[in-house]
């Protein structure tokens, strides 16, 4: 299916609809994590774990990719374990090591809660050409290094 051509826009006019969009997604966030009877920064380390593939990661990789205190991760890794998400397992290198896997199936259960919003996007996403979404992966890649960088030069710099 071929896009639709729409209004132009600026840059201004298109950088405010991507701040609605991020705070629709971060209203959104929460009732996710609510529905799944954990809070946001807990959901947002169950993406991370599951997005390990796998791989398991130790408390000082998960602190670091959520931007927390290793001391803020065991709560999580707490919370994720009481509700089945996650568990510890010793790594298999160094017995002072934990490392944080997913317990049974989360990456299931977290889809059928982001189902109805995948297959919105998904259907938008169908309503443009091959080249279109070509220049929208390549702007969520983009996008996502620009803010990676914003991210750490927030966490460096002093409160204004």
């Amino acid at each position: 299916m071929e896009g639709k051509s729409g209004p132009g826009a600026s840059p201004l006019d298109v950088l405010s609809r991507m701040d609605q969009l991020i705070a629709l997604s971060m209203v959104g966030q929460h009732a996710l994590a609510e529905r799944l009877g954990i809070n946001v920064t807990d959901l947002t380390c169950l993406g991370f774990i599951l997005g390990a593939k796998g791989e398991a990661l130790t408390a000082g990789r998960l602190a670091e990719l959520a931007g927390l205190t290793t001391g803020a991760v065991t709560g999580v890794v707490n919370r994720l374990e009481s509700a089945g998400y996650a568990r510890r397992v010793p790594d298999p290198h160094d017995r002072r090591r934990i490392r944080i896997v997913p317990e049974g199936d989360p990456a299931a259960r977290v889809a059928v809660a982001y189902e109805p919003t995948y297959r919105r996007l998904i259907e938008l996403f169908e309503s443009y050409g091959p080249d279109e979404l070509a220049a929208i992966s390549d702007w969520f890649t983009r996008a996502a290094d620009a803010m990676r960088i914003s991210l750490a030069e927030i966490r460096e710099s002093p409160a204004p």
